[in-house]
């Protein structure tokens, strides 16, 4: 016989898979968001059951702010009470429901904590192993000039244009540290407001061929005339930031949090298996 399905599982069920409410899914949905409100009804159920949610509290002030959090994804009071009337739950039902999912990732945090801290050597190994990982790409910090071609103005007709934006370049190789200045002035980009600043890039955050020119240029070197979708360009290259692999210094911190994490969930699959084989024995 099939489990009767928790009204606060099902609704976040359709939240996580389908970002809707129960109400608005069709039955090919409705089925998989109760086959997903099922499960984690039974897992919930499975560890409240231990010895340590017995153990764990849940206050009334971490109830209130988990309301609240509920209450501002909607619009009003009327829209939050609406969605809970659709759903077939009040207040006090929900209370209880966020008590019990509050007590939940409480026992699961505390036996994530028993799991052993990565020691250096693990660390040092798993960086050695994906040093892959921590190489950062060449990145060129930036300014661009756009001129762009409609039509509809004279100045930005083809031919006008192509005579305006050679112009600027005409300036700009007698005078290169006018850039910002000139991009500030004539540029059509709203980058002409931090005269003509694109900030730090990578590969492949531009359009092909301005990505390739700006790649290509020597720190201080102002490219060709360029065309994109968007019009005519100029760049400058301000700075070349080459690619490196960084050191396992910089980032012992970061792999000890993430691996420890790793450990944590391990731990948690391991302890819930366990449960799981223990109520299939009894």
């Amino acid at each position: 016989m099939k489990a009767c399905i928790d009204p606060y599982h099902l609704i976040r069920a359709s939240a996580s898979r389908f970002r809707c409410a129960p109400t608005r899914l069709d039955p090919t949905q409705r089925a998989e968001a109760e086959r997903l409100a099922e499960r984690s009804q039974q897992l919930e159920a499975l560890v409240l059951a231990t010895p340590e949610a017995a153990t764990t509290q849940i206050s009334a002030g971490q109830i209130d702010t988990g309301l609240t959090e509920l209450r501002q994804r909607y619009q009003d009071e009327r829209a939050f009470a609406a969605a809970l009337s659709d759903s077939g739950l009040d207040v006090a039902a929900l209370r209880r429901a966020l008590e019990r999912e509050l007590r939940f990732d409480a026992v699961l945090r505390r036996i994530g904590a028993q799991a052993s801290a990565p020691g250096e050597d693990a660390l040092l190994t798993f960086y050695q192993r994906h040093r892959d990982r921590f190489a950062q790409p060449e990145r060129r910090e930036a300014r661009h000039l756009l001129i762009t071609i409609n039509p509809d103005y004279a100045e930005n007709r083809p031919e006008a244009a192509h005579t305006r934006i050679a112009a600027l370049a005409e300036r700009l190789a007698a005078d290169p540290a006018a850039f910002g200045a000139l991009a500030r002035r004539h540029s059509e980009c709203p980058t002409a407001l931090a005269a003509g600043r694109l900030g730090i890039l990578r590969r492949g955050q531009l359009y092909p061929a301005l990505d390739a020119a700006l790649f290509a240029l020597a720190p201080g070197a102002i490219s060709a005339v360029l065309e994109s979708p968007l019009g005519l360009h100029l760049l400058r290259c301000e700075h070349v930031y080459p690619g490196q692999t960084l050191p396992f210094e910089a980032v012992r911190e970061r792999l000890r949090a993430q691996l420890g994490e790793q450990a944590a969930r391990a731990h948690q699959r391991d302890w819930i298996n366990a449960l799981r084989g223990r109520m299939a024995v009894t």
